[in-house]
């Protein structure tokens, strides 16, 4: 039943009630011929059912009275906590009711609790982080000396050896046949693509972490790699903003699995990338305009979609995802800014 009905139907009732009990005690004490009250008129309307319908009249206005004014508190408090629900902080008008001050004061507790176990749950996503860089970097290292060896001790020197000993067919006995002779020339032109494409792929050896950048230099240099490597349009806007090491790792993962998911799946021609700060909220949105998906086809289908909304949720934070078949797909991640490593630690 609605708030403000119920309220008039309760003091409706109460007001007769009240009337019933007020008349009859009337009658009991003061009256000893009660057929003089029911035969009583004032005008044409008998003086019983006057006295009812100001006790209705009454109950409708008072119940009227005080189901705006709960529901206008009641109001409050869900706007309060659906504040708390998005991560904002709590507005309180400057005129406070006293009778929602206790209600108050704990949705402030719970606030401030929920902030409490974000900035510890970012405090520990930063040292999980700063543990796994200490652990891997050394193995990480040894890791790419390895491969860079082996592909330069392996492939480069076959590649080399090959590319010597086509120039030395071509140049000291080429055959007479000028489609043979086309054809050796190719093949020695694909073997020295092959040696540039192995040179670049040992010079860009490097793991995928972010190793000692910031969240904005390795988003940019990402996106500005995959302009180069990608027939896709790329557009980004990123800001300036400090936030927390183990955050600054989550999202830049997040990102690099938007853009993989992109790649792979999209089939897109367009995407943007938005990293930004607002209202304490470190706000990370990809969009694209591929081929998109079913989204209940999808909900428990996807590893990509569910290790982008894990790693938001390691930090506090919260994942969208909104996709249409043949419309795109746009991914949004929103974590709060409650801590700020790098100010600390200069």
């Amino acid at each position: 039943m609605n708030l403000i009905l119920r309220h008039v139907f309760t003091s409706v009732m109460f007001s007769i009630a009240l009337t019933i009990v007020v008349t009859g005690l009337t009658l009991v004490a003061f009256i000893d011929d009660w057929s003089l009250v029911f035969e009583q008129q004032i005008g044409d309307i008998s003086f019983l059912i006057i006295i009812f319908t100001v006790a209705i009249g009454a109950g409708l206005i008072i119940g009227t009275v005080t189901g705006f004014y709960w529901r206008q508190r009641i109001h409050q408090v869900e706007r309060q906590m659906d504040e708390i629900i998005k991560g904002q902080r709590i507005t309180f008008h400057m005129e406070t009711y006293k009778d929602l001050e206790a209600i108050q004061r704990y949705l402030h507790q719970i606030q401030n609790k929920i902030r409490s176990q974000t900035e510890h749950a970012q405090r520990l996503a930063s040292e999980r982080t700063r543990e796994r860089e200490k652990s891997l970097q050394e193995v990480v290292a040894q890791e790419r000396n390895r491969l860079a060896r082996e592909l330069h001790d392996s492939v480069s020197q076959q590649l080399f050896a090959a590319s010597m000993m086509m120039s030395a067919i071509n140049d000291m006995n080429p055959p007479e046949d000028e489609t043979m002779k086309k054809q050796l020339r190719m093949v020695e032109n694909m073997i020295h693509q092959s040696q540039l494409e192995m040179r670049a792929l040992l010079l860009h050896l490097r793991p995928v972490a972010l190793k000692g950048k910031s969240l904005q230099e390795g988003a940019e240099e990402l996106l500005i790699e995959l302009t180069q490597k990608v027939p896709m349009e790329i557009d980004w806007k990123i800001e300036e903003f400090t936030v927390d090491k183990g955050v600054e790792d989550q999202l830049f993962r997040i990102l690099q699995e938007a853009v993989s998911n992109t790649l792979r799946h999209a089939k897109a021609t367009k995407l943007h990338v938005m990293l930004v700060e607002r209202d304490e909220n470190v706000i990370l949105r990809a969009a694209d305009n591929g081929i998109g998906f079913d989204m209940e086809k999808m909900k428990t289908g996807s590893y990509g979609l569910q290790n982008m909304q894990e790693r938001a949720y390691e930090v506090g934070g919260s994942y969208k995802v909104v996709s249409v078949p043949n419309e795109g797909t746009r991914i949004e991640v929103k974590v709060p800014n409650l801590g700020k490593e790098g100010e600390n630690n200069d």
